[in-house]
């Protein structure tokens, strides 16, 4: 097959996603995913099932050491302790001004389009409220009591907190570091390597996982609460293409257009795994790689980004919260709006990495604001497919920030974000191993053997 022939990942995924969307909707609409049937059991529960998880695992398998050896790379490769603590301080007023503005958008066309009034919504579904740890608590677990535990637990703040001690530690070392500092340049890309190798079978994973999830949730759901889904899909998309893309163009002068096509791939995959944090292997390339993102930026503002910035959650607050006091008929005010809007931008730092954050989050918000939390059994059926788009939404902000902060930190190149080809994957040379490379490490192992 001719180069241009060939299709580009980016290009494979979204197949995969499309394939999975028609695939999972005639299964659930046809009837075939009922329960003890051949399909739900060896198929949807089997086959996508299976598929689907180790492909999750795998990302997810490379966070932690990616990060902390991309984050030491970074740290070590600024060369100006002061620059980093500027890197840190941009990043999250950015996450935190867009949170803001995410929510007050979101509330603002709820309440325009008055969605949930006169319904007599009911649901079979409960929610239990969680408690959030106290804000207090979350500062102070950032540094972690045992790092190795930190990492095995994939928590993202201490993480990046050692990580960023580490490699200070290692330039207050100075030159005896040197070693050191080569060990994790070279463990930094060995570990791109293999998340060129894990995207390689994305395509498929994407269309099992994509396939599972429409044929488990189907149409019905979507139709009985159209109203509530379509102001959250329009504000999310909204937030998107109009508000993140007025933010880089004010912010970094760059071109939203080249934004959006680059950013496609790892919005698919954040779509499809409906995780941020697993999503951090395929954001930090496409970071790097196609935006040109110097790694000292990227290696700090992705992760970071990834467990603080919620926009895409902070929509849904604002939707729901309007959405379910119009149902209960409760008139929050001006006042109750603000509340909702001041403690969605703290509730994203105070549950910072917990589980199940979207629903913490608002059931935090609805105490707040005097709404019954039994409302939230309302939405809670077509919020795992609304989960999968505001994670999409949230991966894009953390690309946002990254480039802006990298630009007005001179660390972006320019030329690189300008082509549209560069990054690009070639999935059969990414993964392909040169024969004369196999003997020279064949070699290289029998040379240690006999120093031994």
């Amino acid at each position: 097959m001719s180069e241009s022939k060939k299709m580009s990942l980016t290009v494979k995924v979204l197949v995969g996603m499309v394939l999975g969307i028609i695939v999972g909707l005639a299964i659930n609409v046809l009837g075939l995913n009922a329960s003890g049937s051949f399909i739900n059991e060896y198929i949807v529960n089997g086959l996508f099932l299976v598929i689907g998880k180790m492909f999750v695992n795998a990302l997810k398998m490379l966070v932690v050491p990616l990060v902390f050896f991309s984050l030491i790379c970074g740290v070590c490769g600024i060369g100006n302790i002061k620059m980093l603590g500027r890197i840190g301080t941009k990043s999250f007023a950015l996450y935190m001004l867009t949170t803001a503005i995410a929510i007050a958008t979101a509330i603002s066309i709820a309440a325009v389009m008055g969605i949930g009034k006169g319904m007599n919504l009911i649901s079979d579904a409960t929610f239990t409220g969680r408690d959030a740890p106290p804000l207090s608590q979350v500062i102070i677990d950032i540094i972690p009591k045992n790092p190795i535990n930190s990492m095995a637990n994939g928590d993202m703040l201490p993480i990046i907190f050692f990580s960023i001690l580490v490699g200070i530690s290692m330039l207050l070392v100075g030159r005896k570091a040197k070693s050191f500092i080569e060990g994790a340049e070279i463990a930094n890309e060995i570990m791109m390597k293999m998340v060129n190798i894990v995207m390689a079978v994305a395509p498929y994973a994407v269309f099992a996982l994509i396939a599972k999830a429409m044929s488990d949730l189907g149409m019905g759901l979507l139709a009985s609460l159209a109203g509530y889904v379509m102001v959250l899909v329009g504000s999310l998309m909204f937030h998107l293409f109009v508000t993140m893309m007025i933010v880089l163009k004010i912010f970094s002068g760059l071109s939203p257009v080249k934004f959006i096509k680059k950013i496609r791939t790892a919005q698919v995959f954040a779509f499809s795994t409906a995780s941020s944090n697993a999503t951090i292997p395929v954001t930090l390339r496409t970071v790097t790689k196609r935006f040109g993102v110097n790694n000292s930026v990227a290696s700090f503002t992705v992760p970071f980004g990834a467990t603080i910035n919620m926009d895409g959650t902070a929509i849904m607050q604002g939707v729901a919260t309007v959405f379910i006091a119009n149902v209960y008929g409760v008139d929050l005010g001006i006042t109750g709006y603000l509340t909702v809007i001041l403690m969605s931008v703290l509730a994203s730092i105070g549950t910072a990495g917990v589980p199940g954050v979207g629903l913490i989050m608002l059931s935090m918000v609805f105490v707040q604001v005097g709404l019954p939390i039994e409302g939230i059994g309302l939405v809670l059926g077509v919020d795992r497919l609304m989960d999968m788009i505001r994670t999409a939404v949230n991966v894009s902000g953390d690309a946002v920030v990254s480039t802006v902060v990298a630009k007005s930190e001179g660390k972006l190149d320019v030329d690189v974000y300008n082509d549209p080809d560069a990054g690009m994957i070639d999935t059969d040379e990414s993964i392909h191993i040169d024969e004369t490379v196999e003997v020279e490490m064949a070699e290289i192992v029998e040379e240690t053997k006999d120093r031994k």
